[in-house]
Formats: structure tokens, sequence, C-alpha cells
């Protein structure tokens, strides 16, 4: 079938790429007919879902990847690692290139929100820079300017001078309107030292308004601060989740005392993150489904210790 495939393939000279003619359908196989194959596009798509769902570069060096796309379609050659690569950072420079020159052109001001993020894998910290602003048809417009790695330490100088670097490349250092940061005093120090290096000429009321305290940080610091009151139980909660998820073989006793009870495990236990509210929320929202497992379990498990109670 290969060589009746590569016989029919024309080399289009137009940029559609090439043409090809699909044999006739043999034992139930169906009929494709004429289609047109685009080698670029289909090395673009590639790197597009890399970048979508955050996929290895490793997986253009998969053997199974590379058996289903020579199925899809022969001609296509998957790229290298290297080659993947660099056509992401490609995409990466015409999406910054138009991204640029729309802001120059903008006559709105522009907002900008920035958070520090911690991988999970190395435990390395992040800065990550957003854009807001409101476009020619009055539609609320973000967009993510620059997403880097910030080593330790975290003082103020340091995250002061990556965020002024990343509003001079962009050059929207004179038109801003505000920056909204976690409410701590290393942010307050942040913004001082912004409005020293920036023209203050240029900022609404010379600045007084730059620096906006993001509002869900501060709801959090409320919550946190009431959860104080039940934070023996909540600890215990906690450690009780991370107990019965730390293994496959705690889970499915988890689930096996469960079903003994007649309690149905449609939910599974989930462990929160000690700066998110809302995780903690969920957490004891499910916990409190199988209030009854953690007691059963504390009599089949001497090792289980952290057994909440209805007290606390």
């Amino acid at each position: 079938m290969e060589t009746c495939i590569h016989r029919k393939i024309h080399e289009n000279k137009t940029t559609k790429g090439q043409t090809y003619i699909m044999p006739k359908s043999l034992q139930g196989k169906q009929e494709l007919g004429v289609g047109t194959y685009n080698a670029e596009k289909s090395r673009k798509e590639l790197a597009c879902a890399i970048i979508m769902h955050e996929y290895p570069l490793s997986i253009v060096d998969h053997i199974g990847f590379r058996r289903f796309v020579a199925s899809l379609q022969p001609l296509f050659h998957v790229p290298c690692r290297n080659t993947i690569r660099k056509e992401i950072f490609k995409m990466y420079e015409f999406e910054k290139t138009i991204t640029s020159k729309l802001l120059d052109s903008l006559q709105a001001r522009v907002a900008i929100t920035s958070d520090m993020w911690t991988s999970s894998n190395k435990k390395k910290r992040y800065m990550v820079v957003i854009a807001h602003y409101i476009d020619g048809a009055w539609n609320l417009q973000s967009c993510i300017l620059r997403f880097i790695y910030i080593p330790a330490p975290h003082s103020s100088d340091r995250l002061c001078a990556a965020l002024v670097k990343c509003l001079m490349d962009w050059n929207i250092n004179t038109k801003l309107s505000t920056i909204t940061l976690d409410n701590c005093s290393t942010n307050d120090a942040v913004i001082d030292k912004i409005k020293e290096k920036l023209h203050l000429s240029t900022l609404l009321r010379d600045g007084y308004l730059l620096h906006m305290r993001c509002c869900a940080h501060m709801l959090n610091l409320i919550v946190k601060d009431g959860l104080e009151v039940v934070k023996d139980g909540i600890e215990k909660i906690r450690d009780s989740v991370a107990y019965w998820t730390a293994t496959p073989k705690r889970k499915e006793k988890f689930e096996e005392t469960a079903k003994q009870l007649r309690i149905s495990c449609t939910k599974s236990l989930s462990l929160d993150c000690l700066t998110r509210w809302n995780s903690t929320y969920k957490m004891l929202d499910i916990a409190i489904l199988y209030e009854d497992v953690f007691s059963r379990l504390r009599l089949r498990d001497t090792r289980y210790t952290c057994v909440p109670t209805s007290s606390q």
C-alpha cells in the first residue's frame, strides 16, 4: 500500500503543500480520495498541542506516538525535540510581536496583576505578570506578559527589578493604571521602589492609585483568621486525609470500609492547600461525608492516630 501511495504523490508548487491520492478501500478500509498535506501546518499544530496540553517535549520521541502519527499520515515526519522547541519559540515570538504592537497602539491604560507561583516538583518560585485592558469594542482583554523564574531571596529589590523590566520590555510603563499584588509588607515596599523608577507624572494621581491590594488574598487572610477557632479539628482532618491518601493500598482500604458502611464513595478525599481557604473548605466538605469511615478505621489500623472527633 505504501508503494501505491508514494507513486501517486505529486509535489504541489503552491503554498498548499503536497497533494496525494489515497488508494481505494480494501477489506473494509475506507476510501479517502484526494487530499492536501501541509507539513508546516502539521508541525505547528503539534507545537500548539504541546503548549495547550502541557505535553513534555519528549512526546516526539515516544515510539507509540510516532507509530500513531504514521498511521494517520505516513508523509509526516515527527520532528525531534530541538526542532519542536524551535517551533514553539517561533510561535511565542510571533504572538509576542502581535501583542506588543497591540499594546503600543492602545489608547487606554493597562492594569497589571502579578503573583508568585511555586513549582510542585523543584520548589522553585516564578513570577507571573498579566496585563488587562479594554479594547476598542469595550471588551475586557487579558494576556500573560511574563512567566519567569525568580531566584531567592525574594526581596523587594529583586521583585521590583523583575516587574519594572517587564513593563519596560513591553513599553507600557507610561500607560499604567494600577498594579494588583497580594496584601503583604514586601509588596508595599515593591510598589514604593517601582514609583522611584517610573515617571510619576505618567501615573494616575502621581501614583497614588497605583497599588491595588488583591481582594481574594485579603478574603483568604480573613477566613484563615476565622478558621483559627477550629484549628485543632482541621489539623486532625488534614492529617487524616494525608494519611489515607498516602498510598494506593490505604486508598483501597478506605474505599472498602466506606462500602462496608454503605457509604457512597463518589468523592475522593482532597488534601487542601494551606494558602487557599476554598481548598480547605473542599477538604472539609468531602471529609465530613466519611465521618463514620474515619471512626471505623481507627479500630482497624493502630497506626492511624489522628482521628477527628465531634468535639474538635
